[in-house]
């Protein structure tokens, strides 16, 4: 239980921007979120289903959970159980108790119930893209993207396009100081237009712990997909105006 957990706090709230997810066991264990600002949508899949996450459920205030799964009380041999409970005549899980080995230090986490989770997350659907550039990043090329970013930490955004076989990620423009390099040579697929995306999301995301591939789509989406071993995360990032 603690494993999963971690996963899901490491790859979620983390990053920064991803503060609440959905848990949903329909078809094995599902989770989801979405930024406030809509810039990133999250969808996984467990790689195994977790016994203990029945029904749909929120998990809000992920700082909170963030500071229990740290708290050297429960380092070993502590007690982590989901506790559920009978709502309207259906039991759900309601919260995950935190216990020491000893019993004298005690903490419970409560989740959100079913219908408040998905209304705050209703519109974090993705309807699926032609993925015309995949490619698994190396680890050269997201430190180069290090160094640009810095170079240009003024910019939000940076351009995605294809050239002569290459991606190209491109920072500023004509008017202001830019630049732009390589990020993957030799690519299959072509991007017939240039998109742009957010700098700082897209950095944490590819600095994830976890197998990385990342898909680009013309129709003006960017997909990250880590596999942390347990969990298959997929990060939809849609196109932002310049």
């Amino acid at each position: 239980m603690k494993d999963i957990l971690q996963d899901i706090v490491a790859h979620t709230h983390a990053l920064g921007f991803l503060s609440i997810v959905k848990v949903g066991s329909d078809n094995g264990t599902k989770i989801d979120s979405m930024a406030e600002d809509r810039s990133v949508v999250l969808t996984a899949t467990t790689h195994n289903p977790v016994a203990e996450f029945t029904d749909t459920f929120g998990m809000p205030n992920l700082d909170k959970l963030s500071l229990h799964l740290k708290n050297p009380e429960y380092r070993e041999n502590a007690k982590i159980d989901v506790i559920q409970d009978n709502r309207n005549g259906e039991t759900i899980p309601t919260h995950i108790h935190f216990e020491n080995s000893a019993g004298d230090f005690q903490n419970d986490y409560r989740f959100m119930n079913k219908a408040i989770i998905e209304e705050k997350l209703k519109t974090a659907t993705f309807t699926g893209a032609t993925w015309n550039v995949v490619f698994e990043p190396s680890l050269a090329s997201i430190s180069r993207l290090k160094l640009m970013s810095a170079a240009h930490s003024e910019e939000p955004i940076f351009k995605v396009s294809t050239d002569n076989g290459n991606l190209m990620f491109s920072f500023g423009d004509q008017s202001s100081h830019a630049g732009e390099f390589v990020f993957e040579a030799g690519v299959s697929g072509t991007l017939s237009h240039a998109w742009f995306y957010p700098v700082n999301q897209v950095q944490s995301i590819l600095n994830l712990s976890g197998d990385v591939t990342m898909s680009i789509s013309d129709q003006g989406a960017m997909k990250i997909t880590v596999d942390s071993g347990l969990t298959t995360y997929d990060y939809i990032l849609p196109a932002q105006s310049k």
